[in-house]
């Protein structure tokens, strides 16, 4: 009897272990393989497109980490190219970005013939977003209604 009880006891206990247990199921991808083992899919990188438009303009004095510096161009101009993360560049207003990079000045080559008024504003959001943090860019400037009245 006290066989029998044990065999029980021990039956019931592995019945239940086979209850808790939970299964896996594969479901097929396009390619037929299954998705065991593989990590969720990562979000696309919205800024892509810019990054290139950045790394074929820009990185050559801007620098691929955003922080300018001495740049001697191959026509042996030499630059102090600002730093985009830091100081005076915090300061602007995406407007003043935008001006600068369409109408270029103090060295930086004009772009309003090579890039398009979205690619443009694409690149000043980029800016922000890699180089400071998301920061939010200061305000625009108010306009004089006094300038209006003439």
């Amino acid at each position: 009897m006290k066989c029998r009880s044990i065999l029980i006891i021990a039956v019931s206990v592995i019945v239940l272990a086979g209850c808790n247990r939970t299964t896996t199921t594969t479901s097929p991808n396009t390619n037929g393989s299954s998705d065991i083992g593989r990590a969720a899919t990562a979000t696309p990188d919205e800024f892509a497109a810019t990054r290139a438009i950045f790394e074929k303009n820009c990185v050559t004095c801007h620098q691929k980490t955003g922080e300018g510096g001495p740049v001697k161009l191959e026509d042996g101009t030499k630059l102090k190219v600002p730093n985009l993360r830091t100081g005076h560049a915090l300061n602007h207003p995406d407007s003043d970005f935008i001006k600068q990079i369409t109408k270029g000045g103090d060295g930086m080559p004009a772009f309003k013939d090579k890039l398009s008024a979205d690619q443009i504003n694409d690149l000043v959001r980029f800016i922000r977003h890699e180089f400071q943090g998301g920061q939010t860019p200061p305000a625009e400037p108010m306009k004089s209604p006094m300038k209006n009245m003439k």
